[in-house]
């Protein structure tokens, strides 16, 4: 029996929250149910709740730093879950990935400097880049069986003496592949023989599905671990994203000096109280919470797939092996991507993620975050069921 209460409507709106609070301006309406942005609509765990209370009625909330404790619990939570021993020292905070990929393109690179991604990918990996006059250089996923694998052989052919930084997304954001280790190495192997720093993007990692398990990149060799700088979070995995807990892991100590020189010379690496806080509370004890969580998320994922195929069977969904993002090919459809767009919102009246907006390859898909209850799931597919078979009566 679920000790959590997944199914529980929460009202966000007018909380400031994105996902609800931003639908007017992001899609012309605020009556929309919001699957878009990637928060989930869950009570965080109460461990993280509780512990946020308690600090608050101290009532003092001056200057903070890092305990020990904060430290123990990412090792041990690395170290249990992923299997990847880490050393304390390896460890900074960061107030969030995107502008942690940032720091490490200002850091790390010159303008003009290539970004290798491999898209269809999480967005900021091109328009971070892009905004610091960084050169984009496509290695395009090759979709095969349902499922995206990386294109190792393509990656060689575009590699020129400008490549200098690859940013790996791991696990997958929008596709959902958790990387096999010989992945991982094979992209290792080709980055350090060209002298082409990874950033892995590891903020999914701890909402893979059995029988898949992340492999964290910098676990898979020596080359791998001397070669990159890791990004995790526990913001994704317990719903706290609004708190910026998020963190680097730097084995390497020359490229770790460097990128902690960068960030103390503008005090980025301090945190703010419930930072540490949060973070530390939630690998602590939330771990029951994740469990029932990723059940109950795999659960929408199978509803949404059964559904599809039974009902629209048009739109097809990649199923994920992490996370609660599901990648939905509409392309049987048949419609041009703005009207996929209109579709969805101004038919459905659903807020998805527009898959162009990932890149290569993301024409003719939608992205749908089912970190939700059932209920609201429900009612998105059968607006959409009734959107496409009026359009087909239209028609």
């Amino acid at each position: 029996m679920s000790k959590y209460n997944f199914d529980k409507i929460i009202d966000r709106e007018g909380t400031n929250a994105l996902k609800t609070d931003a639908l007017l301006s992001r899609y012309g309406s605020a009556d929309l149910i919001p699957l878009w942005v990637a928060d989930m609509d869950f009570l965080s765990p109460p461990a993280v709740s509780e512990a946020i209370i308690e600090r608050a009625k101290h009532g003092i909330f001056g200057y903070t730093c890092p305990s020990q404790s904060y430290y123990d619990s990412i090792i041990n939570w690395v170290g249990s879950r992923h299997n990847w021993k880490i050393e304390q020292e390896w460890l900074t905070f960061i107030p969030g990935i995107v502008k942690g990929i940032a720091f490490v393109i200002d850091c790390f690179t010159a303008k003009q400097d290539k970004v290798i991604i491999q898209p269809p990918v999480y967005h900021p990996f091109r328009i971070i880049p892009t905004l610091h006059h960084r050169p984009i250089v496509d290695n395009q996923l090759i979709l095969e069986a349902g499922q995206y694998k990386m294109d190792l052989a393509g990656l060689k052919k575009i590699i020129d003496w400008d490549c200098k930084l690859l940013i790996l997304c791991n696990p997958h954001n929008p596709g959902g592949r958790v990387w096999t280790k010989q992945e991982l190495i094979d992209i290792a192997e080709i980055c350090y023989d060209n002298n082409i720093l990874v950033i892995s993007d590891e903020i999914h990692s701890d909402l893979a599905f059995t029988p898949n398990k992340h492999v964290p990149f910098a676990s898979v060799s020596e080359k791998a671990a001397q070669n990159s700088i890791t990004f995790m979070a526990p913001s994704k995995t317990f719903n706290i994203a609004g708190i910026v807990s998020s963190y680097s892991i730097i084995p390497n100590k020359e490229l770790r000096d460097k990128f902690n020189k960068y960030l103390e010379s503008s005090e980025l690496e301090e945190g703010h109280i419930f930072a540490y806080l949060a973070a530390q509370a939630a690998y602590e004890g939330g771990g029951e919470w994740l469990s029932e969580a990723k059940n109950y998320i795999w659960n929408n994922i199978t509803f949404v797939d059964e559904y599809l195929k039974a009902n629209i069977p048009q739109i097809k969904a990649m199923i994920p092996e992490a996370s609660f993002l599901v990648w939905l090919d509409c392309r049987e459809l048949g419609l041009p991507q703005k009207e996929l767009v209109s579709l969805f919102v101004d038919d459905a009246k659903l807020a998805l993620n527009d898959g162009v907006m990932f890149g290569a390859g993301g024409a003719g898909y939608m992205r749908m975050n089912v970190g939700t209850p059932r209920a609201n799931i429900e009612k998105a597919l059968d607006n959409l069921k009734k959107a496409i078979e009026t359009k087909q009566t239209r028609s």
